[in-house]
């Protein structure tokens, strides 16, 4: 691999971590008991049109089956209720709790400050060709992955 490959594979690998760690110790500070993975399901279910079992596994990229297991935990936790489809009993519905829009809001809040911050520090917004790059690469996974 490239020097410049390697780079840019170390910054991308870092960022992330760096996102995901300090994102998971924010939540932790405003004393919520859930990993991010967690979050995310809760992110998923609530972007969700229908957030049957089946469409919120698809968005995740995950199984049926790891789903349940996780939302098992989150319905054991009071974030997320589980149901059946009064039309249709086969189809298994989840919805957020209460408890669950106030983590959404506070993972929003997390992200927003993110973004904020890296706006005044970098001056990102008079930088096209980074956004333009972040762009890409985000179309790049979306086609790949």
């Amino acid at each position: 691999m490239s020097k410049t490959k390697e780079l840019i594979n170390e910054l991308l690998v870092e960022v992330f971590n760096n996102i995901l760690s300090i994102e998971e110790a924010n939540l932790r500070e405003q004393g919520i008991d859930l990993s991010m993975n967690e979050v995310h399901i809760l992110e998923a279910i609530n972007n969700s049109f229908e957030p049957s079992m089946t469409n919120v596994a698809k968005a995740l990229r995950i199984t049926t089956g790891t789903l349940t297991t996780s939302i098992s935990r989150l319905v054991a936790k009071k974030y997320v209720v589980r149901y059946t489809d009064v039309e249709d009993r086969r189809k298994v519905l989840v919805k957020l709790t209460d408890k669950a829009d106030e983590v959404l809001k506070i993972h929003d809040g997390f992200h927003n400050q993110m973004i904020e911050a890296m706006i005044q520090e970098m001056k990102i917004d008079e930088d096209e060709v980074l956004i333009k790059s972040l762009e890409n690469i985000v179309e790049f996974f979306k086609l790949k992955y």
